[in-house]
């Protein structure tokens, strides 16, 4: 059968490019989105996709099931990937837009991936590599909800390696800086659904926030293409010794040593004119 991967959000962007990166190199890929209509697409390319909602526990357990059928209880690796952004500033995001964000992009990761480690323990090896991004290493404005869960996974992830030691499992951070994909479009709805920005304080600020939201304006300086985080998870994933973390696209390197070497107020000084 190969060598075995469930990637989660294979929709579009960097999920998508990676099924399809991996299958081309002999992985068996389980590609999940968390809509059917993207599954039947995946399916008519000849992968084995089935949905997978993070909000969703017993869809996370479903899916694992599904895929765990398929491989006979085994599986090399789990590529975390799955996850949407809510535009908006800090004093805007209500409880429940933090409560949604952190249930896809952080909770779901979490229980995967807990549920994944005892099929990796019993057979003595796997790969868990985690999607971050530069907004887990900085947080730039208007961004704070998807920051903070980058921030925490981050954390979890670190901790999550240091106790995996010995195990033969291995876990992995990458972080994109950008990279083309739809997380714009999708935040729209999020956006829409959970900031009252026409009664902020903040309001005349958000004319600049909602014309980069809602009008598609080219790639951003520094953008890459998907298959750049594809390359690096290639890497994590077949190599020996893979490294803990692995950064993508330019902006990724210059804020992972800003961070190291600027004093907070000089750092804040440098994000704020990004």
């Amino acid at each position: 059968m190969g060598r075995t991967i469930l990637i989660t959000g294979s929709s579009s962007g960097i999920g998508l490019d990676a099924a399809r990166g991996l299958r081309a190199r002999g992985w068996r890929v389980f590609a999940t989105c968390r809509q059917e209509k993207d599954c039947e697409t995946l399916r008519a390319e000849g992968f084995d996709s089935f949905t997978l909602d993070y909000a969703d526990e017993d869809s996370v357990a479903a899916a694992l099931e599904e895929t765990l059928s398929r491989t006979g209880g085994t599986l090399d690796a789990l590529y975390n990937n799955g996850a949407f952004a809510c535009p908006g500033a800090v004093e805007d995001l209500p409880r429940g837009a933090l409560r949604a964000i952190f249930e896809t992009n952080l909770f779901g990761y979490h229980d995967l991936t807990r549920r994944v480690i005892p099929v990796m323990r019993a057979q003595g090896h796997g790969r868990i590599i985690n999607c971050s991004s530069v907004l887990g290493l900085v947080g730039l404005q208007w961004r704070g909800a998807y920051v903070s869960t980058k921030f925490a996974m981050e954390g979890l992830s670190d901790v999550l390696r240091i106790e995996m030691r010995g195990t033969g499992i291995h876990v992995v951070l990458i972080e994109p800086g950008p990279v083309t994909s739809r997380i714009r479009e999708n935040a729209i709805s999020h956006f829409e659904k959970w900031i009252d920005w026409e009664n902020s304080a903040r309001a005349p600020e958000y004319a600049a926030l909602r014309g980069r939201l809602y009008e598609s304006r080219g790639p951003d300086r520094f953008e890459l293409p998907a298959s750049a985080v594809t390359a690096k998870l290639i890497h994590a994933l077949e190599s020996p010794r893979p490294k803990a973390r692995y950064y993508v696209t330019t902006p990724t390197y210059l804020m992972g040593v800003a961070r190291r070497i600027l004093p907070t107020r000089a750092l804040d000084w440098l994000i704020a004119k990004a």
